[in-house]
């Protein structure tokens, strides 16, 4: 089963430009998973594994343009994605079209060039997630989110420079910061102004919608989780 989100998440050849791609991250990055429900494996169009297997079908492509409006995702899925980006050899140039936020920004970084209008926003923060076990698991959780946060900090200080200290990308860190576009280029997380401004109000409508989908689903996912939980403990 696949997911059905080409249209927010595609990758394609440019219709402009020779031998260039066009990347969208216009929703949240997430990996394949299995639905209880529904007894099927679900693959996801927004994985690192669905990237890679897409990105192999275009070996020569010179130049990719990656356009983002994104809340984030998955911290997995979107470092492999970061990653696989920063060793392609093509010339990478993101437009943030609206936010780009949490894992979005870190995918963000993989540009070469970082083109935001006025009006858009980067947020960045601490990894998180959700946990559930005795003392020693929940401490085990503890210091696999500060490994997974000092390996987002290599992504943002790679592309900052000398712009931007670790002790204040630390403290921006923890306060979860939003950063307007002239903030980014001031850090050196971005190096320009695109020469419009983005539709913001759409952007927003867009991230709206599609944070209301994902909290639901993640909410029946943890629901399907728990009950086959309590099944397997109480048959087991």
């Amino acid at each position: 089963m696949l997911e059905k989100n080409r249209g927010l998440w595609e990758i394609k050849m440019s219709a402009a430009v020779p031998n260039a791609l066009e990347l969208y991250i216009y929703t949240d990055v997430r990996g394949d998973y299995y639905d209880w429900w529904e007894r099927k494996f679900v693959e996801s169009t927004t994985s690192a594994k669905y990237f890679r297997k897409e990105l192999e079908k275009y070996p020569d492509v010179r130049e990719i343009n990656i356009f983002i409006n994104s809340l984030g995702g998955s911290v997995m899925e979107g470092t492999a994605i970061y990653n696989q980006l920063r060793r392609h050899p093509a010339h990478k140039t993101v437009y943030v079209d609206g936010f780009a936020c949490s894992i979005a920004s870190v995918i963000a970084m993989a540009g070469d060039t970082i083109i935001m209008p006025k009006n858009t926003m980067m947020m960045i923060h601490n990894a998180w997630t959700y946990a559930e076990g005795n003392a020693a698991e929940l401490r085990k959780i503890a210091d696999d989110l500060d490994t997974m946060n000092e390996a987002a900090m290599q992504a943002y200080l790679v592309k900052a420079g000398d712009k931007l200290s670790e002790e204040r990308l630390k403290e921006m860190l923890d306060a979860e910061t939003y950063l307007t576009a002239a903030q980014c280029i001031e850090y050196g997380l971005a190096d320009e102004f695109a020469e419009d401004e983005a539709d913001m109000e759409s952007a927003r409508q867009m991230l709206a919608q599609k944070s209301a989908e994902r909290m639901a689903a993640e909410q029946m996912q943890q629901r399907q989780e728990k009950a086959i939980a309590a099944l397997n403990k109480y048959f087991g």
